[in-house]
Order: structure tokens, then sequence, then C-alpha cells
């Protein structure tokens, strides 16, 4: 490789780096190129698998500021750029080293810190971005609810309160009046005395 195609290449990983929210650092010893086809296809378009030779992965790395990756930069090194959701990249990137034996995650760099392999595959475990939004506007919208309710309930409670209040108001306002037509009964059915004499 000619100097300036090693220049250009050097600055095309760094950008890379610098544009990626996470990078993968696999080894591919043994994948044939219709395997690796795959393997892009799988990753989406919110990454970018590239091949390229370990020192020029060094000196671009150090261009764009990441550190922790010079261990694993050893043998035929491959490295997935992952421009969007890194959960998802790490996930397919997981599936595919499991069914092709030829593809080794090493570790890779995210957050500003180098990730090792078990990191990478903690990270592959995770739910996606859009599952935990869902699930986090269902927890909401469950709080949400609660909260309603609970607001609600104080009102509903002074409501029967006064429900209750003015039932009991009627029914005392009923029984004098009960009792006053009870006595105009009983004033009716006494005998009638003849006060003239």
């Amino acid at each position: 490789m000619a100097r300036a195609d090693k220049v250009e290449a050097v600055e095309e990983i760094a950008d890379r780096f610098r544009g990626s929210s996470a990078s993968v650092v696999t080894e591919y010893r043994g994948l044939t190129m219709a395997q690796l086809t795959t393997l892009r296809r799988s990753l989406g378009a919110g990454a970018t698998y590239r091949i390229a030779k370990n020192t020029l992965v060094k000196r671009a790395a150090e261009d764009a500021g990441v550190e922790g990756l010079e261990q694993l930069l050893v043998g035929p090194t491959a490295i997935a750029f992952i421009e969007g959701e890194p959960v998802d990249a790490a996930k397919a990137l997981r599936e595919f080293a499991r069914t092709n034996q030829g593809l080794v995650i090493k570790g890779g760099f995210m957050d500003g810190r180098a990730l090792t392999e078990s990191e990478v595959n903690q990270l592959a475990d995770l739910e996606s971005r859009e599952v935990l939004l869902a699930k986090l506007a269902g927890a909401m919208k469950g709080s949400l609810a609660k909260a309603a309710g609970m607001f609600a309930a104080p009102a509903g409670q002074v409501a029967r309160l006064a429900q209750a209040l003015a039932d009991k108001r009627a029914a005392e306002g009923e029984a004098p009046a009960a009792s006053d037509a009870a006595a105009d009964a009983a004033a009716d059915s006494a005998p009638e005395t003849d006060t003239e004499s």
C-alpha cells in the first residue's frame, strides 16, 4: 500500500471512529466473501463492517482519541462501526458469530471507553431502544392512570360525602313533616268537646 493510500485509509478509519456511537472489533479468520457480505447485510444500514490492517487502525484510533483497543488489534481484524443503535448491531454480530465460527468478537469501544468481549455480549443481551422506550411509555401510562385515580379519589369522596349529607338532611326534613302529619291525624280523630255550657 502506497503511503498516500495509507494516510487516506487512516483518515477514513479515524472519521468512522469519530462518527460512530460504538465500534466492535472482530476477527474474521476463515470467513468467505459470501459470509462477509451476509454479515454486512445483517448489520443493516446503521453499521459499516470494515477490514483493516492493525497498524492503520492503531494510528486511526490515536487520531480519533480512541484508547484501549491496542490489545484487541492482533490477527486479521475487522471493525463494525455502528452509527445507529449499538444493541441491534451487537445482537447481529453475536448471532452471526454463533453460526459462523470464523467470526470472533474481541471487544469494542463505546461512550469513551474500551469494551471487553463480555461487555459486548452484555450489550447484545439488552433490549433495543425502541422496546425499552415502549416499556417506559407503558410504565408512564400506568403511573399516570394511578395518579389520575389518586387525584380523582378525594373529589369522589367529597361528592359521596356531600350526597350522604344531602340524604341525611332530606331524611331529617321528612321526619318533622311526618310527625306534624301524625299530630294532625290524632287531632282529627279526637272527640269534639262542647265548650258551650
